[in-house]
């Protein structure tokens, strides 16, 4: 049998891991026999040797660690932790023993902390007993020392970038543990639960750290595992200056952690890390200024959290400490995986439920097939009876017939049951595969809003302000696309609460409210739908102030501004530009903001609403609880299908032709008092016109900001519930239309890009070339003709519709085979292939 290197690296470890813990079992009971030591000794250099040979350095300056310890005893007894170490470093040797090449730079990051805390022990007995009396007396007093030089996989991972992208994922892991639990010390100082937590945090960030060699990381992540240690044991009190320099501390870390050249990065924040380094000193209480986490440097690249698991990174396992945070109730596996995988994910099994339902079709060709085999089997008894009745002996070809016709018949009902049971189980398990996939897309609310808490906080010390930020609904599941989405528009809106809805803590004390502020966030679900409120107990918008600046900006006469409710007035809040902020800041004051958030959250096909009164200020989000599943209006367009989505569409209406009028070459009718223009889709799309007119139209009435469009389609064919199939990135972006999908028999429906369209109705309304209905028929022409050939039915039809739309006659061909044929039978123009 050959062996290669690893097997023998791994029998080698296995038969001296097996010595050495034998031998170190001897030595922990009788500690003067200097035959065990020479034998444990023996078994730890064989080991050193062994992992030294294959260039297994993780191991390697693991076990030497030991054979310093164990060469340490000869001199100085060891203590009963020690051996204690020693033994769990065994165990640990076993395993890395058992490693593949491919998997020990994650198993190395997976166990940073277990290894830097066994080799901590173990290299305790070998430092000098004058160093470690010396730590231990004056841990209370004096700055913490360096953290001990042992990186015992440094050399393994120094510069690799795989693992310095574990290495961010940590970090960002455990930031948002550090930066929770620092908001809660603040208002509870003696928790020891949550400083138990802040000191296992900054533990893990100190070995993630060390595992790649960020040596600054490693320090300033030291001392302030030591803080948070010297709080627990009473020796300090955490006071605002020191909690502001530990939240500097984190941001610090967080930025090195995705410096893309982190020598100059050190470089430029030398001097900050040294002040952080001498502000988190035990006892030091220097004044610490706060600035907001935005003030730091921004790394290259740097992505916010929420983006990270949409990045198309090889999938890898994560630590324990990220896949199983200490800040959520119920503990969940977690692996990460690209947004692209996930996408085609959620379009298989769309697709499921598709061939799921054409086994309907097979099933009812089967009945009608069960039909005609039964009309044959009247027929021929009918036979039989008839030959029987002329007194004519039965032929035996006409017995076996029969005999045949019966055993068919059997056959075929038998296959009919089993068939059904198949029908019924594959829905089945194609309806619950469709669902759990589309609950993969979703997160709890809480993963997009963690790091308002920090934010709010910073905000409010910057403003001389004291506010409190309670998140409820933190475990509402929300589509990670619409997570993402409403990060900016709540920053807006919590920004607006903290520096213009409450006041500053003498005039609230004043009006007989506490000094301390209280903004609420809130999410849920209701009537399908996701619902946001952020609400503030502050004065509240004066409507008489926002009716003043409708009428001195002249959105509005004065007579109709006077009459407009309040609800109606803070309408005006979303338009752009419009500000109630007498002075200018770096916060506010330039009427940029409002008109963001409704936009983004039209974006999505949501709404979003404020309502105000003299106890506070507060903003409704109404917001779809997916974007994988849109709900759609399914209209017809020169024969084919598309989508419109319903929170897009304000009414469908069928409107007379006389009800149609023209100004200046544009046609428009009235609805609800207000004139709405009338555009053509076929005029849009550049679609040849219906062959036949009616004295009616179908009009979708679509409402985009402040104005409102009137679409002709052919018809409307209800509303269907979709799933998004995003188009392929080859195509680009297609104009007017933002996604596809499959309906239940398979046809390809183009899902409308609303805020596209509107520009391309603009765009014909500002050039004139409206056309007024009803259209006339345009003239035949010879059209060329394309085959297109693709193996994605997503592709193939987009691109199909496409030409079809610039006047090409189009075919499709499935694949390779299907395409030769089709252009041995048919001439072509042109073909165009899938690479």
């Amino acid at each position: 049998m050959n062996y290669s290197m690893r097997d023998l690296y791994q029998q080698e470890t296995n038969t001296q891991v097996d010595r050495l813990q034998h031998s170190l079992a001897a030595l922990k009971q009788q500690p003067d026999r200097t035959d065990e030591m020479d034998a444990a000794l023996d078994a730890i250099r064989a080991i050193v040797g062994v992992a030294h040979l294959i260039d297994f350095d993780a191991a390697a300056q693991f076990s030497e660690a030991m054979q310093a310890c164990l060469t340490k005893a000869q001199t100085q007894p060891l203590a009963t932790e020690v051996f204690d170490s020693l033994l769990q470093g065994c165990s640990l040797l076993l395993q890395m023993s058992q490693l593949e090449d491919t998997a020990i730079k994650q198993w190395v990051f997976d166990h940073a902390e277990v290894l830097e805390r066994t080799q901590s022990a173990i290299d305790h007995h070998s430092r000098s007993a004058e160093i470690e009396s010396t730590e231990l007396a004056e841990v209370a007093t004096v700055e913490p020392e360096s953290p001990p030089e042992m990186q015992p996989v440094q050399s393994l991972v120094q510069a690799d970038l795989g693992l310095m992208e574990l290495f961010r994922q940590e970090v960002e892991a455990q930031t948002i543990a550090l930066n929770q639990g620092l908001i809660a010390i603040e208002a509870q100082p003696n928790s020891t639960q949550k400083l138990e937590s802040l000191m296992r945090a900054a533990h893990s960030i100190k070995g993630a750290a060390r595992i790649v060699g960020l040596d600054a990381a490693v320090d300033l992540a030291h001392r302030m595992e030591d803080c948070f240690v010297a709080a627990q044991k009473k020796t300090i009190s955490l006071k605002a200056a020191q909690i502001d320099a530990l939240f500097r501390s984190v941001d610090l870390i967080q930025s090195l952690s995705q410096a893309a050249d982190v020598q100059q990065w050190l470089a430029r924040n030398q001097t900050e890390l040294e002040s952080m380094r001498s502000a988190l000193a035990f006892g030091s209480e220097l004044p610490i200024k706060l600035e907001p986490p935005a003030k730091l440097e921004p790394p290259a690249k740097l992505e916010p959290p929420a983006k990270l698991e949409q990045s198309a990174a090889p999938v890898a396992p994560l630590p324990e400490s990220i896949a199983e945070p200490e800040t959520t109730n119920q503990i969940d596996r977690v692996v990460r995986i690209s947004a692209d995988n996930l996408n085609r994910i959620v379009g298989l099994a769309g697709e499921s439920m598709i061939a799921a339902s054409w086994l309907q079709t097979f099933s009812g060709s089967l009945l009608h097939l069960r039909s005609q085999q039964l009309a044959l089997s009247k027929t021929l008894e009918e036979f039989q009876q008839s030959i029987l009745q002329q007194s004519i002996q039965s032929h035996p070809l006409l017995e076996q017939l029969r005999h045949q016709e019966r055993e068919c018949r059997s056959l075929l009902s038998d296959r009919m049951v089993e068939l059904s049971e198949y029908i019924r189980r594959t829905d089945s398990l194609s309806d619950r595969l469709y669902r759990e996939v589309i609950q993969s897309q979703m997160r709890p609310f809480a993963e997009g809003v963690q790091g308002f808490p920090r934010m709010v906080r910073d905000l409010a010390r910057q403003l001389g302000k004291q506010v409190n930020l309670s998140i409820l609904g933190e475990h509402t599941a929300v589509d990670r696309d619409v997570l993402a989405k409403l990060e900016a528009p709540l920053t807006h809106i919590l920004r607006n609460a903290v520096d213009h809805g409450l006041e500053l803590p003498p005039a609230r004390i004043e009006a007989g409210k506490p000094a301390e502020g209280t903004i609420v966030m809130e999410a849920g679900h209701r009537g399908g739908m996701l619902l946001i409120t952020v609400s503030d107990d502050g004065k509240g918008i004066d409507p008489t102030q926002v009716r003043q600046q409708v009428i001195r900006r002249n959105l509005a006469a004065p007579e109709v501004a006077r009459r407009m409710s309040q609800a109606e007035l803070m309408e005006f809040l979303f338009l752009p530009g419009f500000s109630l902020s007498k002075r200018v800041t770096e916060l506010s004051g330039r009427g940029v903001g409002l008109d963001i958030v409704k936009a983004m959250v039209q974006e999505v096909g949501g709404t979003v609403r404020a309502s105000s009164s003299s106890t506070g200020t507060s903003f409704h989000f109404q917001l779809p609880l997916t974007l994988s599943v849109v709900r759609t209006l399914l209209v017809e367009l020169s024969g084919e299908l598309y989508a419109f989505p319903l929170s897009r569409i304000d009414r469908v209406i069928s409107l007379d032709l006389a009800l149609v009028s023209i100004v200046e070459n544009q046609p428009y009718f009235t609805f609800d008092d207000q004139h709405v223009g009338l555009i053509s889709l076929h005029q849009v799309f550049n679609l040849p016109p219906p062959d036949t007119t009616s004295e009616a139209l179908c009009v979708i009435i679509l409402s985009y900001q402040s104005a409102r469009y009137g679409l002709i389609v052919d018809r409307a064919l209800g509303e269907r519930e979709l799933v998004v199939r995003p188009l392929d990135p080859r195509l680009g972006k297609v104009q007017d239309i933002s996604a596809a999908a499959l309906t239940t028999d398979g046809t390809l429906v183009l899902i409308v890009d609303v805020s596209d369209l509107v520009r391309s109705m603009n765009l014909l309304l500002e050039t004139g070339q409206i056309t007024t209905p009803p259209k006339t028929q345009a003239p035949q022409v010879i059209r060329k003709r394309i085959l297109v050939v693709d193996d994605s039915i997503t592709v193939r039809e987009v691109e199909r519709k496409l030409l079809e739309k610039q006047g090409y006659q189009v075919d499709v061909a499935i694949d390779g085979i299907d395409g030769w044929n089709a252009v041995r039978n048919q001439p072509y123009d042109l073909v165009i292939s899938d690479i």
